[in-house]
């Protein structure tokens, strides 16, 4: 692994800085493993409560037996990217100021050469251990966010003692947790969350190597629940060299190239969206109090400007980027959103269950079934949307939730189009996943991205009937009896 090449000054793009790795065993004796090193990854994603790490180990010095490595032991180290001032830029994981993590697993043992093991090291944060380790068994009232906040910091419970970046929510309720690991105590929570400044439904939790995150998508994609968030990084992708400009030094222009890049999804998956209710869902609610109940109806077309997006921010003056468009798909002429029920969900409600007016997300009990089906359609436009893997420098003040602005040429041989981005794939995407890797003297990030909308909005002309043409008006039907007729296949026998 590279040196220590300074605390400020960058000169080549992928530069960092880590003194040390110290392995710290179960005794608090430390080793310095930085030299057997040769590969080391961390991961972090808004789909993982904990961040996790693997750290492929050449030892030579027979490690594993003189200390002994038994699963218990700690991991101490400081990553960042030289010139980061804030403490939030770097990855701290040191006894003194940061948060060590634990060593829980050593797989892939095997003789590389005569007196020569490679193995691989298993690490995750001290809350993924913790999590594994207790349960919660609480009722709570208040706002969501509190319940999350007491089971977080909860001596009984997760006792994290790492910072909580939470969007306030909107909704009171009271919550019984029946025997629940924390991290699936709080991902119920986050199924019932309503952020205070917004429309929506659902939330994530999740852990990057800065802390913990509460929070929609939509506070991912704006501010105080209306303006366009700032991207953190721009990215772009050049075939040949670029020279940079005169605004862009080397360092710059380095850690703003891809060195390469993979659509994992090139667009919503349509026939998977319109099963999971992503555009048309109706919700029927039994309310069990009084013995009624109530039916909603969910159009993605109709809701998609009341709630924020990565390329949209829902003000009247922004143009709608649908992901599919409202145009007809079959001869009934209906788009995706008119088909109510290609899925039906039956909720009860949650009405006067704790003495409380209310439903199952502590509001009124007539929004339960809405509020329902925009809390599926989020998700499965989130988890199933435009989603591109790339490939950068490392830069350690990057973390999930971070809006980027990738920048993709369009293909197209016409002198008109020829240089401009892609209407469609560029724009602006939501860091979903991080992987941090060191290896070969280069630290570089994998960068999974995602949005939910489109970077131009796709052209409609006020289509009002499906363009496809029927072969025929009607079903044809063959009687199969009829078609055949009657062969006798042995006629000589028959004669």
């Amino acid at each position: 692994m590279a040196t220590k090449k300074s605390d400020t000054a960058v000169e080549f793009a992928g530069d960092y800085n880590m003194d040390e790795v110290l392995l710290v065993n179960h005794e608090g004796e430390k080793t310095d493993i930085k030299k057997m090193i040769t590969e080391f990854n961390i991961y972090e994603s808004i789909y993982k409560n904990a961040v996790t790490g693997t750290i492929v180990i050449s030892d030579a010095q027979n490690m594993i037996v003189k200390m002994p490595i038994q699963g218990t032991e700690r991991l101490e180290f400081k990553l960042s990217t030289p010139g980061t001032k804030k403490l939030t830029h770097t990855v701290d994981a040191t006894e003194e100021t940061g948060h060590p993590f634990y060593i829980y697993k050593l797989t892939n043992k095997k003789q590389i050469q005569e007196g020569t093991m490679l193995y691989v090291l298993h690490f995750g944060s001290r809350e993924f251990m913790r999590n594994l380790r207790v349960k919660v068994s609480q009722a709570y009232s208040g706002t969501m966010d509190d319940i999350v906040a007491k089971i977080f910091a909860d001596k009984n419970y997760l006792d994290s003692r790492k910072r909580l970046v939470f969007e306030p929510t909107r909704n009171n309720d009271k919550v019984v947790i029946p025997n629940m690991r924390p991290f699936a105590a709080i991902d119920m929570i986050c199924k019932k969350a309503l952020a205070k400044n917004s429309k929506g439904a659902g939330y994530y939790f999740y852990e990057t190597t800065k802390g913990f995150h509460f929070r929609s998508w939509e506070s991912m994609c704006v501010t105080q629940g209306e303006h366009e968030r700032p991207f953190k990084q721009q990215f772009q992708y050049s075939p040949a060299a670029v020279e940079p400009s005169d605004e862009i030094n080397k360092v710059q222009q380095g850690y703003m190239n891809v060195e390469g890049y993979e659509f994992l999804q090139n667009f919503h998956d349509v026939a998977a969206n319109q099963a999971l209710g992503a555009y048309g869902h109706k919700v029927i609610t039994h309310n069990i109090f009084d013995k009624s109940y109530r039916e909603d109806t969910y159009n993605y077309h109709d809701y998609f400007g009341t709630t924020k997006h990565a390329e949209s921010t829902g003000d009247s003056s922004d143009p709608i980027k649908f992901a599919v468009v409202d145009t007809p798909v079959d001869f009934d002429d209906k788009n995706l959103s008119e088909y109510e029920e290609s899925k039906v969900t039956l909720q009860p409600t949650t009405r006067f269950l704790h003495n409380e007016d209310s439903g199952s997300f502590g509001i009124d009990v007539n929004l339960d079934g809405l509020t329902e089906a925009r809390r599926a359609s989020v998700a499965v436009q989130v988890a199933a949307g435009t989603k591109v893997k790339l490939q950068v420098k490392g830069q350690s003040y990057l973390e999930p939730g971070d809006v980027i602005f990738f920048r993709i040429k369009s293909i197209d041989a016409s002198n008109k189009t020829q240089g401009k981005t892609d209407p469609q794939y560029s724009g602006r995407y939501i860091i979903s996943t991080i992987r941090h890797r060191i290896g070969n003297e280069k630290y570089i990030q994998v960068l999974e991205c995602v949005k939910d909308g489109v970077h131009k909005p796709f052209k409609m002309d006020g289509v009002t009937s499906f363009p496809g043409k029927a072969s025929f008006d009607t079903p044809q039907f063959e009687d199969l009896y009829e078609t055949d007729g009657f062969t006798d296949p042995n006629p000589n026998i028959h004669a």
